[in-house]
């Protein structure tokens, strides 16, 4: 005979873990537009755009990853490592740039064109391509990763996310300032449009080698547990 006390308590108990999730999405979702809306980081200059270390909180442990998961986990600082030789690249085409006719030793390889705006417009479009570049990246991570890590575990990982998020705005913004001003620097290959270009990209590749670090470091048991791969 079909016991339906059994079946409402089921239902009862499938509805309340149902609740449970929606509260703590809510929560994320809350807490990750608070830190957005609570300042607008377009009127924030240069320097000020900062990701505020101090305030990173840690991952829990995860006890049932094994070192097979941390291994798996690692997979995002091996994605990592081939964006920052990226941005390696192009900052040593910058310093050659700024070095001029007396490069050192390990910029001479780097050979530039005898016009220095043809200079310039070269290093806006490499700025150009690693903005569409790292805007792929964190979009993924964004919609596809962050989420899923989220949920897992029973939502302990929601500070580390939320923080995490509040860093990708820090990102994006300094993103769409060196695109802007990578645009400026083809259109008008001077040497004020040249440094603002230069002052941003060294500021982006700044905030992403933190932000890349706290990332992997904190994920990797829960990308290793929980996705298996990203």
């Amino acid at each position: 005979m079909y016991r339906f006390d059994i079946f409402a308590a089921q239902l009862a108990r499938v509805h309340e873990q149902a609740l449970e999730f929606l509260r703590d999405t809510l929560e994320l979702y809350w807490r990750c537009a608070f830190v957005v809306v609570m300042s607008d980081l377009s009127l924030q200059s240069l320097d000020d755009l900062n990701l505020d270390e101090a305030s990173r909180p840690k991952a829990p442990p995860v006890p049932e990853a094994t070192d097979t998961h941390r291994r798996q986990g690692k997979q995002l600082a091996f994605i990592h490592r081939h964006y920052l030789m990226e941005m390696a690249k192009i900052g040593a085409v910058l310093a050659r740039i700024e070095a001029g006719d007396t490069p050192p030793e390990d910029l001479r390889r780097i050979v530039l064109s005898l016009d220095m705006a043809e200079n310039f417009k070269a290093f806006g479009s490499l700025c150009g391509h690693e903005c569409q570049i790292l805007k792929m990246h964190h979009d993924i991570e964004s919609m596809q990763m962050f989420p899923r890590i989220a949920a897992a575990g029973g939502g302990k990982f929601m500070d580390v996310v939320a923080k995490l998020k509040a860093e990708h705005e820090v990102v994006h913004e300094l993103i769409i300032r060196l695109g802007d001003a990578a645009d400026a620097l083809q259109a008008d290959p001077v040497e004020a449009n040249f440094a603002k270009a230069a002052a941003t990209y060294r500021k982006l590749e700044e905030v992403v080698r933190s932000h890349f670090r706290y990332e992997e470091t904190e994920l990797a048991e829960a990308i290793g547990y929980y996705l298996g791969s990203i």
